[in-house]
C-alpha cells in the first residue's frame, strides 16, 4: 500500500531527543507521519508533501541566537493546521509577532502543573476534567508574550503561556512536550488536533508492512543480502521482514563474538532454524573479538571495536553467498537517537551504538534498515502483523556489542563467565517469580571494582554485581522496576552462593533519563 493514499502529517525536527515519540503518538491514532529535519524544509518541497498538518518538535537551540532554526516562512500562509512543540512554540512565537526571553526564573525541567485558564478550545477537548494537569516540561527560554491572535488557555508556574492558541488560524502552541510518557494525557492532545485537522486515521501497520516490503525492493533489486542475526526481536523481525520481500536473495549471519549470554548461540541457531527457512552462516570469531578488546576499558572505544569487527566479518561471508551488497540490520530509532541526529536533524550524540555510531564510513556494504523508524513495541507489533512466534516477539532486548558493555572496565574473559553466570542466575529468578514479562529489559552487570567480605568465616576480596531491570514502554525512556526487598533479598543470595567471583551484590534504581538502560 502507497503512502500516497494517506492523509500525511509533516514533523518538521528542530533537534529534540524525543522528536520520534511524536510520530509514535501519531501512528498509535493511525496517522502516516513524516519527520524531516528543518534544513531540508523549503516552502517547495512543503507544497510537495503536501500535508494535512504540521507539528514543529522541540529542540536544543534558542530562538534568541544568530541564525538558529527556522520553518520556512511559507508554513504559516499556507492554510494549514500547525502545532508547535516547546522551541516549536518559541520559534512560532519569534515568527509570529511574539516575544522570547531566555530562561531565568522561569526555567522549567521535569514534571509541571497545568492550570486552565477561563477560555476554551477544541485542542483540550477532555483535559483539565479532574483539575490540573500533568505535564513534562524541558525548556530554558520562555514566551513572555504571545503574538497577535493567539489567546492563552493553560498556564505554569515558570511558562505563563504554556498553551496558546490562534484558533482562526488553526495555530496552536504548548510548552511542554505531550509526546513523553510523563505528560499523562498528552495523547488526549494529539489526538485533538489532528480531529481539528480532519485526517481520517486511515495508516495501520499493515500498512507500514506492507510499505517497507515495497521499499525494500526497490533498494536492493537483484543484489543479495546478508542480514546480522542476533535473535533478538529486532534482528529476527527484520530478518523475516526482508526475506518475504526478496526471498532467497537474503542470508543471514549470526556472529558469535564471545559476548554472549549463557548458551545465547545455541539457543539462537536452534530457535531461528526451527522456525524459518532462510539459509544462516553462523561464524565463530570469539579469539577476533575478544583479542581486539583485551585492554580496553573506554566505553566508545569499545562500541568502535566492535562495530569495526562486526562489519569486517560481514565483509568476509559477503563474498562466501555470492557477492552480496547490502548488509540489513535491526537498527531501531532509539539506538539511532542517541548515536546520532534522525534523518540528519540537529540532535546531540549520546552514545555510539555498535550498528550506528560504530559504522567506519567505508565499509564496502549499503545499508538495509527497515526498522530504522520504529520503537521496540512497535516492532513486536510488526512482528507480529508477519507471524514470528511469541519467544521471539516477547524476549528482553540485548545490545549488539552484548556483554562488552555490561562490564565495565577492561573485559577479560574471568569476568565475562562471571558475568554470563551472574546474569543467568538474575533472569531464572525473574522467570521462577513470574515477572519476565512485566519487565522492559533485565540484566547483570559486573562492576571494575573488588569488595571486602566474609564467607565461611574467612576474608574475600571479590568482585560486586549491580542489577538492572527497568519498564518502558519505547525505550526512550525507563523506570526501575519495583521489585521487593525479599525478591532482592533472596537472589543476592542465589548470586553469591552459585556465582564464585561475587561477594557483592547491589541494585541500580536509575531512570532514564538521566541513566541510560545499559551501562554504557
Amino acid at each position: 500500500m502507497s503512502t500516497d493514499t494517506h492523509d500525511r502529517l509533516l514533523i518538521i525536527d528542530f533537534g529534540s531527543q524525543v522528536t520520534q515519540l511524536i510520530a509514535r503518538r501519531l501512528r498509535e491514532l493511525n496517522v502516516y507521519c513524516e519527520i524531516h529535519p528543518y534544513q531540508k524544509v523549503t516552502a517547495a518541497s512543503l507544497r510537495a508533501f503536501s500535508p494535512k498538518a504540521v507539528i514543529l518538535s522541540g529542540g536544543p537551540a534558542s530562538v534568541l541566537d544568530d541564525a538558529s532554526p527556522r520553518p520556512p516562512a511559507a508554513l504559516f500562509t499556507m492554510g494549514l493546521p500547525v502545532l508547535g512543540i516547546c522551541y516549536g512554540q518559541q520559534v512560532m512565537m519569534k515568527m509570529l509577532g511574539g516575544t522570547v526571553e531566555r530562561g531565568g526564573g522561569n526555567a522549567e525541567f521535569g514534571r509541571a502543573y497545568v492550570r486552565a485558564t477561563d477560555t476554551q478550545t477544541d485542542l483540550l477537548n477532555g483535559w483539565f476534567t479532574k483539575g490540573d494537569e500533568q505535564v513534562w516540561m524541558s525548556h530554558g527560554d520562555h514566551v513572555s508574550a504571545i503574538a497577535p491572535g493567539f489567546q492563552v488557555y493553560g498556564t505554569s508556574p515558570g511558562a505563563p503561556f504554556a498553551i496558546i492558541a490562534d484558533p482562526a488560524r488553526r495555530f496552536y502552541a504548548v510548552q511542554f512536550h505531550p509526546e513523553v510518557h510523563h505528560t499523562p494525557n498528552g495523547t488526549r492532545l494529539y489526538e485533538n488536533f489532528i480531529r481539528i485537522a480532519g485526517f481520517r486515521g486511515d495508516w495501520s501497520m499493515g500498512a507500514y508492512k506492507d510499505e517497507a516490503i515495497r521499499k525494500i525492493r526497490a533498494r536492493v533489486g537483484n543484489a543479495k543480502v546478508i542480514c546480522g542475526l542476533s535473535g533478538g526481536v529486532d534482528s529476527s523481525v527484520a530478518a523475516v521482514l526482508i526475506h518475504e520481500a526478496i526471498g532467497n536473495q537474503l542470508t543471514c549471519v549470526f556472529v558469535d563474538h564471545g559476548l554472549l549470554r549463557q548458551d545465547e548461540a545455541k539457543e539462537v541457531v536452534s530457535m531461528f532454524r526451527d522456525h524459518y527457512n532462510i539459509p544462516l552462516i553462523v561464524a565463530d570469531e570469539q579469539e577476533l573479538f575478544l583479542g581486539a578488546l583485551d585492554g580496553v576499558s573506554d566505553p566508545e572505544t569499545k562500541r568502535k571495536i566492535i562495530g569495526k569487527l562486526f562489519i569486517d566479518v560481514f565483509q568476509k561471508h559477503a563474498s562466501a553467498v555470492g557477492d552480496a551488497k547490502f548488509l540489513a540490520q535491526g537498527t531501531l530509532y532509539p539506538d539511532v537517537i542517541e548515536s546520532v541526529s534522525f534523518a540528519g536533524g540537529p540532535s546531540v550524540t549520546i552514545k555510539s551504538h555498535h550498528n550506528v555510531g560504530g559504522l567506519p564510513e567505508k565499509m564496502g556494504l549499503k545499508l538495509v534498515e527497515p526498522l530504522r523508524e520504529l520503537f521496540k513495541d512497535e516492532v513486536r507489533a510488526l512482528g507480529r502483523e508477519l507471524g514470528l512466534p511469541a519467544a521471539f516477539i516477547g524476549r528482553h532486548p540485548f545490545p549488539g556489542p552484548g556483554l562488552a558493555i555490561r562490564c565495565p572496565g577492561e573485559i577479560t574473559r574471568e569476568k565475562l563467565a562471571i558475568l554470563r553466570q551472574a546474569d543467568a542466575v538474575f533472569i531464572d529468578q525473574i522467570r521462577r517469580h513470574g515477572l519476565y514479562d512485566e519487565i522492559w529489559q533485565a540484566f547483570a552487570a559486573i562492576l571494575p571494582v573488588r569488595t571486602v567480605g566474609v564467607m565461611g568465616d574467612g576474608r574475600t576480596y571479590d568482585f560486586a554485581c549491580a542489577l538492572r531491570a527497568v519498564t518502558s514502554v519505547d525505550g526512550m525512556t525507563a523506570d526501575v522496576y519495583p521489585f521487593s526487598h525479599a525478591f532482592l533479598g533472596e537472589t543476592a543470595t542465589r548470586l553469591i552462593n552459585e556465582v564464585r567471583g561475587i561477594n557483592r551484590v547491589t541494585y541500580d534504581i536509575t531512570s532514564k533519563p538521566p541513566g541510560t538502560i545499559e551501562w554504557e
